[in-house]
């Protein structure tokens, strides 16, 4: 590597770790709006308690996901500067676009989308690891769908178990259980999106020879995409925690802790199998669940309608994003 090439890395690392800021910052909503709506704990409280969780969950959570991103999206060989900065800029630009908006999107499906769009500019659709893609457009559909069932479920146990408490009592017992489930489910959204971007920086410093050899993710690196998804959950998405909070469906604490605890497990289980979710899937269809158990009719639709129009618009979205943002960065190259 060269003397004048080591600033242009610099500055993609602080890239990478920018989005990794913006994704805490954009998906705060999914770790803090049930327990924020249900008011147990003051928003203040809830993005430190969130955010701490977020930044330990490379404690308990192997690397799986960082390696699907390096990896398994686009062939590692075609990597380059302008293939990350594009994909970056792809995925940065929609998250932005849809936190503006107040939208629910998902950042990991942004930027593999991004990946995706980058790559392909370069290489063609051969730079495609399909594998990892149709793994990942797999639990689009599956990530929703698990968080859904498995609220469902569990709203119909404790409707069970608790049949006997009187609605005081069982909100006393779940405003203490929701301190559980809201760090389970912020311990199992730090697992999985930050790892996106450890992924993205270890496969560009593999690219630029920086490390060599097998392929693995330095602790720095790990540390400090933990880090930067903490300070970005701690700034809150206050927009996004509205919508998720108390547009889709109004919460009891027990109807917070089930979605939470449903969306959490599926998390964790996307951890442990090396599979880049949708966390603000997996909580959107947990928050379906648990509305729907109650009655149909008190899931507000039309909004849910909006955010599912965001998830299918987001990979090709931020493909064409990153597409534009590659060949612009040939200009200056």
């Amino acid at each position: 590597m060269t003397i004048l090439a080591m600033p242009l890395l610099i500055g993609l690392i602080g890239l990478a770790l920018l989005f990794d800021f913006l994704n805490g910052l954009h998906d705060a909503a999914n770790s803090i709006a049930t327990v924020v709506s249900t008011r147990v704990l003051s928003p203040q409280v809830a993005v430190l308690w969130a955010a701490f969780f977020n930044f330990v969950a490379f404690l308990v959570f192997s690397h799986a996901v960082a390696y699907t991103i390096g990896k398994g999206t686009i062939s590692p060989d075609i990597v380059d500067a302008r293939v990350i900065f594009g994909a970056l800029m792809g995925a940065i630009s929609w998250n932005l676009i849809t936190w503006a908006l107040g939208l629910p999107s998902s950042s990991s499906h942004a930027l593999v989308g991004g990946l995706i769009g980058a790559g392909v500019s370069k290489a063609g659709v051969a730079a495609i690891v399909w594998s990892g893609v149709l793994k990942t457009v797999a639990a689009i559909f599956l990530s929703p769908l698990i968080g859904l069932l498995l609220a469902l479920f569990m709203v119909l146990v404790i409707s069970w178990l608790f049949r006997r408490f009187t609605p005081a009592g069982s909100d006393r017992v779940f405003r203490r259980l929701q301190l559980v489930s809201a760090a389970a489910y912020s311990l199992g959204h730090g697992g999985n999106d930050a790892q996106k971007t450890m992924g993205i920086i270890t496969v560009l410093l593999f690219s630029q020879g920086i490390y060599q050899g097998e392929f693995h993710i330095p602790l720095w690196v790990v540390l400090s995409c933990q880090g930067a998804m903490g300070l970005g959950t701690l700034f809150g998405g206050w927009k996004i925690v509205h919508t998720m909070g108390s547009k889709i469906t109004r919460l009891t604490p027990a109807q917070g802790f089930c979605a939470e605890t449903g969306g959490a497990i599926t998390l964790f289980l996307a951890n442990f199998g090396g599979i880049p979710v949708s966390t603000t899937h997996t909580i959107t269809g947990a928050i379906v669940g648990v509305g729907a158990a109650k009655r149909v009719s008190a899931v507000r639709w039309s909004v849910a309608s909006s955010i599912v129009v965001a998830w299918f618009l987001t990979l090709p979205a931020a493909a064409l994003i990153a597409s534009a943002a590659y060949f612009l960065a040939g200009f200056f190259a």
